[in-house]
């Protein structure tokens, strides 16, 4: 299962995922965004939405990744960001972003090679950034803005393995 590009913004192709084992699968209909893909034979497994920031054209966002439900755990994702960012990086674009609202997705990116940025977005999501050197320091102050948001089980217990540890040190996201 090898990481696919798709297309780039504004000339996406349409992705039909079933909404019942991808989670924002309504998302990825959307031609205006660029799409990537992990497939297994003909089987999409994991994909990626993206496009440019609207006030910084050297910026692309990452808006959506999602993992079919029966692969969630094997690092398809933090693979897909991986491979994203590389090909931003390769296209020219000088930061990638995404913007997460819970712990699994935001361990996902630093295992892609993403670092919190210290910022969240007006809807509570933390904003990470590629390239990134990230710190413990900082990636443990991203862990307890989740922490002081007073989560559930299995959340809770994740963050309490994660408590004083370093940040993943990114090599699941390397692109080959």
């Amino acid at each position: 299962m090898e990481p696919e590009l798709l297309g780039w913004p504004p000339d996406g192709p349409k992705l039909e995922l079933d909404y019942r084992s991808f989670s924002y699968a309504g998302k990825f209909v959307m031609t205006n965004t660029g799409k990537a893909v992990v497939r297994e034979g003909d089987e999409i497994r994991a994909a990626a939405a993206f496009n440019e920031d609207r006030t910084d054209p050297a910026t692309l966002w990452i808006r959506y990744i999602t993992t079919h439900d029966e692969h969630r755990g094997e690092g398809l994702g933090p693979r897909l960001l991986g491979f994203v960012r590389e090909r931003a990086l390769e296209r020219g674009y000088g930061t990638v972003r995404i913007a997460v609202n819970n712990p699994f997705a935001y361990e996902a990116c630093h295992r892609a090679g993403f670092g919190y940025t210290g910022r969240e977005t007006g809807i509570a999501e933390l904003v990470l950034e590629a390239p990134a050197e990230p710190t413990t320091e900082r990636y443990q102050k991203g862990l307890d803005v989740f922490r002081e948001r007073d989560p559930e089980d299995p959340e809770r217990s994740f963050l309490e393995r994660k408590r004083g540890v370093d940040p993943p040190s990114g090599e699941d996201g390397r692109d080959g």
